[in-house]
């Protein structure tokens, strides 16, 4: 009787349902038992080739290559070996060299009192800091740096990245989404770049150091928000520099990048890699330089890299902005966290730095001293701000391809290696959205002498009169 009443249930039940859905699941469940029947690939069953075919077939193939083309001028075709610290001096192929190749701008490499500090923690904390810094990488070395940042540059807060190239490439995306909008200079570095990458915002490049171009942008951008009024309410602006551009030694016009930004109301990020320790009468930058107050930029950007000797980066400002990168950095989030024996060798510099702010002074003198003889220099066009200690080399007369050009250069930076100067081609990828003109990367430190300095601008002399002429 159960039963009778079940079956009459069911056959009630399925005149309820709609012919299709009983059609559907027929179907699907007759696919399922065909997958479960259907008899797999046997290899066995296809036809056996003799030896005499296989040996064929062996004869006929031809492997692609691993590697595309590359060109004879690829810089890792001609690969340099450095022996030693590379301070001052540095042995390039067995030639001794005065450094001008490197980012030593302080001369901070080799020093004593940086190195004892960190032997020392090494000693107590051993090498690594075993995690990321949220979980079980904080020592108490990496909040001593931090405090020591945020006090150093006069912000509220710091947070401290273990690599340098991952801190402005991390902080971009913690902030600006998809749907926001960045204007940036086009001549910003490469880290910038997969920043901007990883944001997913809408990218608006203006010409470098152009002002007027900025402008232009913005307010192309405010017709756009009047139109949709809705949608500006919730699109955020933000505007990236750098302080000192790697690319061409080039300072940011900070005071007019602010009025702007008051105008317009834009966040403003500024990546200080070069002008850190290097700019203004203490080292604090661009903003010190500029006499800016620091409440006028939203975020600075720094790698510990260049100016301080070790490894690593770190971002003041607020504490509201500091805070949200430690829950939405992927380079802080999810990085092992800097080394403590680095973290102290930081902090070492730092010492160094507020004990002795002649240093700035002395770096100023001798980038201004080289900045005077390379741009006595026929050959070559020099692009750099006095102030800046990077600057870089151009042929005054261009060659008809950049290949040509790199090869040019190559051979004046082999010479000069050959008398004692050692310098380098600026290296650019080729995925890079906007490729600078090759050029030779110059850097300056303020260990550097007058009569140095000369010799410099000689042996550059030298290499365009054998090479150039």
């Amino acid at each position: 009787m159960a039963t009778q009443w079940a079956l009459l249930e069911m056959y009630q039940a399925l005149n309820e349902v709609p012919f299709y859905h009983v059609f559907l699941e027929v179907g699907l469940l007759m696919w399922i038992l065909w997958l479960i029947f259907h008899k797999s690939y046997n290899p066995k069953e296809l036809e056996q080739l003799t030896e005499k075919e296989k040996e064929q077939l062996i004869e006929e193939w031809t492997p692609e290559p691993l590697v595309s083309g590359v060109p004879k001028n690829h810089v890792a075709l001609k690969r340099r070996i450095i022996d030693g610290k590379a301070g001052k001096y540095i042995n390039v192929d067995g030639h001794q060299c005065l450094n001008m190749a490197t980012h030593n701008y302080l001369g901070f490499v080799g020093n004593k009192e940086i190195e004892e500090s960190a032997i020392k923690t090494l000693r107590k904390y051993g090498v690594g800091s075993c995690g990321p810094r949220g979980f079980y990488g904080t020592v108490d070395v990496h909040l001593d740096l931090e405090d020591r940042l945020a006090c150093f540059t006069k912000m509220e807060e710091a947070v401290v990245y273990s690599y340098g190239f991952s801190t402005v490439a991390s902080a971009i995306p913690a902030y600006s989404k998809r749907g926001d909008v960045i204007f940036v200079d086009e001549n910003v570095n490469f880290a910038i770049q997969k920043g901007l990458d990883a944001s997913r915002s809408k990218i608006k490049f203006f010409k470098h150091n152009d002002m007027a171009d900025l402008e232009r942008l913005l307010m192309e951008q405010e017709e756009l928000d009047k139109k949709n009024p809705k949608k500006a309410q919730v699109t955020r602006r933000f505007l990236i520099v750098e302080g000192i551009y790697m690319n061409s030694g080039d300072i940011c016009p900070l005071p007019e990048l602010v009025e702007l930004r008051k105008k317009y109301k834009l966040r403003i990020f500024i990546d200080e890699n070069v002008s850190f320790a290097t700019l203004g009468e203490h080292g604090r930058g661009v903003t010190e330089y500029f006499n800016i107050p620091k409440e006028e930029v939203d975020m600075i950007v720094c790698s510990m890299e260049w100016s301080m000797a070790t490894i690593g980066g770190f971002c003041v400002g607020s504490s509201f902005i500091v805070e949200h990168q430690r829950l939405s950095g992927l380079g802080y989030c999810f990085s092992a966290s800097l080394p403590p024996l680095l973290a102290t060798a930081a902090i070492t510099s730092l010492d160094i730095m507020e004990r002795d702010p002649s240093l700035f002074k002395k770096l100023q003198e001798r980038c201004q001293s080289v900045h005077k003889a390379l741009s006595a220099l026929s050959s070559f066009i020099l692009q750099g701000d006095p102030d800046s200690p990077v600057k870089h080399l151009y042929l005054r007369n261009p060659r008809s391809s950049a290949d040509d050009e790199l090869d040019v250069l190559n051979k004046v930076v082999d010479f000069c290696i050959q008398h004692g100067v050692a310098f380098i081609t600026a290296a650019y990828l080729d995925v890079e959205k906007f490729k600078p003109r090759n050029s030779i990367r110059v850097t300056v430190n303020n260990m550097l002498t007058e009569e140095e300095i000369n010799n410099v601008a000689v042996v550059l002399n030298k290499a365009s009169n054998e090479i150039l002429c």
